[in-house]
């Protein structure tokens, strides 16, 4: 089911203001995919981590990078490797023999924005180094537990799982990313647009910081407050429990995707210049919320055809 992407918000608030330039900065940069955009948009406005997952070539990190130059928030880029270890990545403690302490050199986790790209191709050990930092928002090493910046965000790129070097992420890593993007090929018009300008990279360095921590976390705030009503969230129910019982289904929906669906259509919501949440929303962002939360019985399955009959079949409240 094709869902078209919310317009952009109204120009009441500076809030909204301000994401809906965000908004025109990226439609400007990420040609063709302004689903794609206001997803990743939505994620961020909900305090989620977003997964970008293709093959290469087709703009993943090209994404990742103009959305943190638009956010306007400090940013780091990792290149995840085989031999990149959980210290590359959340700092080490190192002897200072002249004040006889250890003392902490933190790593680029400690960022606005990470990108983790290509974040399969790290060892499961280097992965599950982000599952305290993406969870609690925290890191511990050296026995002592310090905060991460507020907001802070992971941007991850991912290459398809049969791609040579690949690490699949576990289930509990997937868990933690609140949706996933997948691009896919530019349209024709879009793609002749690319080859006419000779590639993107010096628009994406040239976009201007849009946004800054203070209007995001007071967007944010906007999108907490946004009302569902109670047959919205009976909506939401059947929508979980559809997914637990359905045969081609391994799994379904948890509490914590469930709350998590809440927000991302909160955010949609906050997209489209309503204060409240419709079923629409729920419908337009379920299939990227879903799509790494449910496993298929049989590897042919596609999971996108199944939430796609699940929200063809579940009645609206």
């Amino acid at each position: 089911m094709t869902r078209a992407a919310p317009s952009t918000p109204p120009r009441s608030a500076p809030q909204a203001q301000a994401v809906g330039r965000v908004l025109e900065e990226l439609d400007r940069v990420i040609l063709g995919k302004p689903m794609q955009v206001r997803l990743a948009i939505a994620c961020l406005l909900a305090r989620g981590h977003l997964l970008i997952e293709d093959q290469p070539g087709v703009g993943k990190t090209t994404l990742a990078h103009a959305l943190a130059r638009t956010l306007g928030l400090s940013f780091r880029r990792v290149q995840f490797t085989s031999d990149l270890l959980p210290a590359d990545l959340l700092g080490v403690s190192i002897w200072d023999a002249r004040e006889g302490v250890f003392r902490y050199h933190p790593g680029p986790i400690f960022s606005e924005v990470l990108l983790a790209d290509e974040i399969n191709r790290a060892t499961p050990k280097t992965q599950g180094a982000l599952l305290e930092a993406m969870e609690e928002r925290t890191v511990s090493e050296g026995g002592v537990t310090r905060p991460l910046p507020d907001p802070f965000f992971v941007i991850a790129t991912q290459n398809p799982a049969a791609f040579v070097g690949t690490f699949p992420l576990p289930e509990a890593q997937l868990d933690r990313f609140l949706l996933t993007v997948t691009l896919g090929y530019p349209d024709p018009r879009a793609e002749r647009t690319l080859l006419e300008t000779g590639g993107r990279a010096q628009t994406v360095r040239d976009l201007p910081a849009v946004l800054d921590s203070a209007t995001l976390l007071a967007a944010q705030r906007e999108v907490d407050a946004i009302h569902a009503a109670p047959p919205l969230l009976d909506y939401l129910q059947q929508l979980a429990r559809a997914t637990r019982d359905h045969p081609a289904l391994a799994a379904g929906l948890s509490p914590r995707a469930l709350l998590a669906l809440l927000a991302l259509s909160r955010a949609w919501a906050f997209l489209a210049g309503r204060d409240m949440v419709l079923p629409e929303d729920v419908q337009a962002v379920f299939p990227a919320l879903s799509a790494h939360r449910l496993p298929p019985r049989d590897p042919g399955v596609r999971v996108s055809d199944v939430t796609a009959r699940i929200l063809a079949e579940t009645p609206i409240p």
